[in-house]
């Protein structure tokens, strides 16, 4: 067996009634972690290959924890901690980049985005939402929709309010990663699996979905989404309000509020002096610096200007 892995993530989550995995929180996700651990991982939880998950109990976590003590102190912290945990814990371990299978599997891989140790569109996450099962997302955690109403009814019956915040298959992302240098004036509008790059602010009407992102220095008043291509945005971005944005913008882009710009949404190409230059596909415009896109009032056209020389990454 290979000592290579492409992920690794100890976790701690939810499960429905059942023994069905509904979501998994993995503080300290790695990317291609040290071969040490993996032979650790091997020796304590008997792990063999492949993309698999393995559930442990305390002993197995405290067992791990002091073979990782000085090999790899954090990891070794944190499973101390899972130790102590009454809810499920598990090692979810990634040999190859495949589209996900487990739920445990694709919450790790949206961890690593989120926590930058990979762009959006860098990981396979095909069939990610035939997977992943549709639940209610309260102050009580994760629900099934089964168990939701006889929830409602232990915590009235308790005097206390089960609050319901959403039913979506995916989270939002600040309830498993905060960055530390980002603005998001709306929580609930940023999906596990966003990437947002150091210094983002995204204001009340932006969005970002899962696999989605925009990368340093950026400004979202608008969705950053996923339509026929995966959307990531360049450094130093502006999207304006209830604009969407479903390609892939280069550094220093500016759109317009109120703009649906697609895959193939045809965009007028503009010279300096505002003379049409020829008309394009949105798509042929992706990863192209200093551009603006704007809508001409007169005519109700998608226009596109250059702010600079443009500059394809």
């Amino acid at each position: 067996m290979s000592q290579s892995l492409f992920s690794l993530g100890f976790g701690v989550g939810s499960k429905n009634l059942k023994g069905d995995w509904l979501e998994t929180f993995y503080p300290q996700p790695l990317l291609n972690p040290d071969p040490a651990i993996v032979q650790a991982v091997k020796q304590v939880l008997g792990y063999n290959g492949g993309n698999t998950i393995i559930p442990f109990n305390w002993d197995k976590a405290s067992e791990l924890a002091h073979l990782l003590k000085h090999i790899a102190p954090q990891q070794s912290a944190l499973l101390v901690r899972l130790a102590e945990s009454h809810r499920p814990t598990v090692a979810t371990l990634l040999e190859h980049d495949d589209a996900p299978q487990t739920v445990p599997g694709a919450y790790l891989k949206l961890h690593l985005i989120s926590h930058r140790l990979l762009k959006s569109q860098q990981t396979n996450l095909e069939g990610l939402f035939d997977l992943l099962p549709n639940v209610a997302w309260t102050n009580l955690g994760a629900v099934d929709l089964n168990e939701v109403a006889a929830l409602q009814l232990e915590e009235r019956i308790k005097g206390r309010l089960l609050d319901v915040f959403s039913v979506d298959q995916l989270p939002k992302m600040t309830d498993y990663v905060v960055p530390l240098d980002v603005h998001i004036a709306d929580s609930a509008r940023v999906r596990l699996g966003a990437y947002l790059g150091s210094h983002t602010r995204v204001l009340h009407d932006g969005c970002i979905e899962a696999n989605m992102g925009v990368d340093e220095q950026s400004w979202v008043e608008g969705s950053v989404l996923n339509q026929q291509l995966l959307a990531m945005t360049g450094e130093h971005c502006s999207i304006g309000a209830h604009a969407h944005v479903s390609i892939i913008l280069g550094d220093r882009n500016h759109v317009e509020s109120g703009l649906h710009i697609e895959a193939s949404t045809l965009i007028n190409l503009l010279d300096a002096e505002q003379n049409l230059i020829r008309t394009v596909k949105a798509e042929s415009l992706a990863n192209t610096h200093d551009l603006s896109f704007r809508r001409n009032a007169q005519t109700g056209a998608i226009e596109c200007l250059a702010l600079a020389t443009p500059k394809p990454l």
